[in-house]
């Protein structure tokens, strides 16, 4: 997996842009505030059809104008291809594979596997669990289909329960008979899905924990707990039956694998108030390195964007970091940076096949 060319026509801060990259590792460097990051997003809107830190479309525009263009041009197994994400104001998103519509987001998903580490990565550690089920999500849609179509159809039944619980939440005799047929389906949809999160998470964490040790130095001890609903009835359709009242009270539902989370452990305790911040961005760095090991089963070696990363960290884990991208399972590492001197002293002494642009 290679990107080649990537073009840009207003999308955020820029009209025009247009790269060529020859180099396996490729930087970014600039003021704060000049579009380096922007850069970096767009390379992730190409793998996820979203942004990564805009989810709202519209918003990815360039102030004044009506649409976005964002074209890339990559080496598959010695294939071209191309990936054009467009977008009018008004209108839908149009994603093209090779000049071939998609009518499906989700069947881009994987296609183009990616991994970013960023400072917003902390809001894996310091927001609620959205954010974390949002993350394991994200890596096993990329390597399973049927995970992402579970996904899909218990999300759409949950607002569909979600809605019917709103609308009759005065008529609890009514609700009771109808919204059966919802949380028969909840309930099978969320087994597969908790299942698949089990099965994800006992080959996730070892790696992760391997990871940590290598970027800390052995110095601290880490651990990843799965939190579910599920995993203490092991049957959500009971859970639901049992929760209906709560459920009418407060008119959503209160049970069920969106209520999913993750605790993050550093020396037995909660690593949100006792980490310091160099620990939690060593935390985060980890997890985002693991989800590269994990997603390298797929044909294609992922891409890896590293977005300002190099702040709060000491330079023996930068050069740690560094070390461990640069193993020849790294095909490709794009890198923003505000200090050029920095990035290049870093980056020379590990590999030679680089190239900085100035922004």
């Amino acid at each position: 997996m290679f990107l080649k060319e990537l073009s840009l026509t207003n999308y955020k801060n820029f009209e025009n842009l247009k790269f060529s990259f020859e180099t396996k590792i490729v930087c970014f460097v600039g003021l704060n505030g000049v579009g380096k990051t922007n850069i970096l997003d767009s390379i992730y809107h190409l793998s996820y059809t979203k942004s990564y830190f805009n989810p709202i479309p519209s918003q990815n525009i360039k102030h004044g104008e009506t649409f976005f263009f964002i074209s890339g041009t990559y080496l598959i197994k010695e294939k071209e291809e191309n990936i054009l994400i467009s977008l009018k104001k008004g209108d839908k998103k149009r994603i093209k594979r090779n000049n071939k519509l998609y009518k499906k987001f989700s069947d881009h998903i994987g296609k183009i596997p990616l991994v970013i580490i960023s400072p917003d990565d902390r809001n894996l550690i310091i927001e609620g669990s959205e954010t974390r089920r949002k993350f394991i999500d994200g890596i096993i849609s990329q390597t399973d289909k049927e995970y992402l179509n579970s996904l899909i159809d218990y999300n759409k039944t949950l607002k569909q329960r979600n809605a019917l619980l709103k609308m009759f939440f005065n008529n609890t005799d009514d609700i009771k008979k109808t919204i059966d047929i919802y949380d028969s389906q909840l309930s099978l949809h969320s087994q597969k899905i908790y299942e698949k999160r089990i099965k994800f998470l006992d080959e996730f964490i070892p790696i992760f924990k391997i990871r940590y040790k290598e970027l800390s130095n052995n110095k601290e001890n880490v651990e990843i707990f799965y939190k579910s609903d599920i995993s203490e009835e092991n049957n959500l359709y009971k859970l639901l039956k049992n929760s209906i009242e709560k459920d009418l009270r407060f008119q959503f539902t209160t049970k069920g694998i969106h209520k999913d989370d993750l605790n993050f452990k550093l020396d037995d305790f909660p690593i949100k108030k006792y980490g310091s911040q160099g620990q939690q961005k060593t935390f985060l760095i980890a997890l985002k390195l693991a989800q590269f090991e994990y997603l390298s089963k797929l044909e294609s070696n992922p891409i890896l964007l590293l977005d300002d990363i190099f702040d709060k960290l000491d330079d023996t884990r930068v050069q740690q970091i560094i070390n461990l991208v640069n193993e020849d399972k790294f095909n490709q590492i794009f890198i923003s940076d505000t200090n050029k001197n920095r990035s290049e002293n870093i980056i020379k002494k590990v590999n030679k096949s680089y190239k900085i642009f100035e922004i």
